[in-house]
């Protein structure tokens, strides 16, 4: 069968784009992309296993996270849930635990919500096909066909943001409703294209191959198109617009209290200190019921010298905040006061937890960051 994919003209004449992506060619493409994957793959914990549930647990926590933020907690969660029985008979507040610090924590409650249903209603083992995959709770199509072809081999393509990339480029394409020129690409004429151009051979190591030559080479700003390895197949050659502009952050700040006291009568730090902490309502729009230092959006009107302490930049979605953290260095019992933020509820005043205890509460990745900051974690 002759498999063709056509392209708008480029916006200026290239020798490189008298090629096309069909045919005898569409072989040689795969052969030079899967060439440099066998090369230059980077080394990642995920891509030595075909076990379905890991590589499930990669494709979640790579979602939105840079691989840098998720390899250490990936490895740390393996060794707590080593496999889906494990996460199942987990208690959700040690599943956010262990994921506390890749932000997103929708994503770990469906993590669990989704092995609870493979133990209950399919003993534990992963569906063996994409269609059957997707029947679950909480997995997309895109997880369902990485999962598909990495741990089955079964020849169905992925879509992510980096393959998008590299298909409009090499395609000299636009996402629908972009008013720069190329061609329009539907979601549905990009998942065609990307099945088009899949190596049925090995169809696991083509999508991993894709999707890392749009996160290693043909990345958002400044492409490395000199060292693609598919270059002469590329239209554009880095010149496509993106798909969407950024979206602008917005900027808030606020205001932390870090009230720590120490376990013996010295004040001296040790292991069976105490760090107050708020716990957000169960019902809350952005991590609910996890546990984090108590905040406001306005300065305390008083403030002991010693309290300011340090500042921190921090991102929640699309919202950049300045963190300022205050500290009550005298603090040492009970009987002291303890500092108060305007608009505080009586549930403000939180809870003393021990510092043992944090590993296995769901607490949030601001507050993980501070705690580390000031040596308590």
């Amino acid at each position: 069968m002759r498999l063709r994919i056509s392209a708008a003209p480029p916006p200026r004449s290239r020798a490189s784009a008298n090629f096309s992506v069909f045919g005898q060619d569409l072989g040689r493409y795969r052969r030079a992309l899967l060439g440099w994957y066998d090369r230059h793959r980077r080394d990642l914990p995920w891509r030595e296993t075909r076990d379905p549930y890991r590589i499930w647990l990669s494709e979640i926590m790579l979602q939105q996270t840079r691989v840098a933020a998720v390899l250490g907690h990936y490895r740390i969660f393996l060794e707590r849930f080593p496999n889906v029985e494990a996460l199942a008979a987990a208690p959700e507040d040690a599943v956010l635990a262990a994921w506390s610090g890749l932000g997103y924590y929708r994503r770990a409650r469906r993590l669990h919500r989704c092995a609870i249903e493979l133990v209950q209603k399919h003993r534990g083992r992963f569906p063996q096909t994409a269609a059957a995959l997707l029947a679950l709770s909480g997995i997309g199509r895109y997880t369902a066909a990485a999962i598909a072809s990495i741990a089955y081999a079964e020849p169905v393509a992925v879509v992510d943001g980096n393959v998008e990339r590299v298909l409009r480029r090499l395609l000299c394409a636009k996402s629908t409703g972009n008013k720069s020129t190329g061609i329009n690409l539907t979601t549905a004429q990009t998942w065609q294209h990307a099945q088009s151009l899949l190596a049925k051979s090995r169809p696991g190591d083509f999508n991993q191959a894709m999707m890392e030559l749009g996160a290693t080479v043909c990345v958002p700003h400044a492409p490395r198109c000199l060292v693609c390895p598919v270059r002469k197949w590329c239209v554009t050659q880095g010149e496509a617009p993106r798909a969407q502009p950024p979206a602008r952050q917005k900027k808030n700040q606020i205001w932390c209290v870090l009230d720590w006291r120490s376990g013996d009568a010295n004040g001296n730090i040790n292991a069976s200190g105490e760090v107050r902490l708020v716990q957000r309502p169960k019902k809350a729009s952005l991590m609910p019921g996890m546990w984090e230092l108590p905040q406001s959006s306005e300065p305390p009107r008083r403030l002991p010298a010693a309290a300011p302490w340090r500042t921190f930049r921090h991102s929640i979605t699309t919202t950049d905040y300045t963190v300022h953290v205050l500290r009550n260095t005298s603090l040492r019992n009970n009987r002291l006061p303890l500092m108060t933020l305007p608009g505080a509820s009586p549930a403000a005043k939180g809870k003393w937890i021990a510092v043992d205890r944090i590993p296995m509460l769901p607490i949030t990745g601001l507050t993980r960051k501070i705690l580390k900051a000031g040596g308590i974690v």
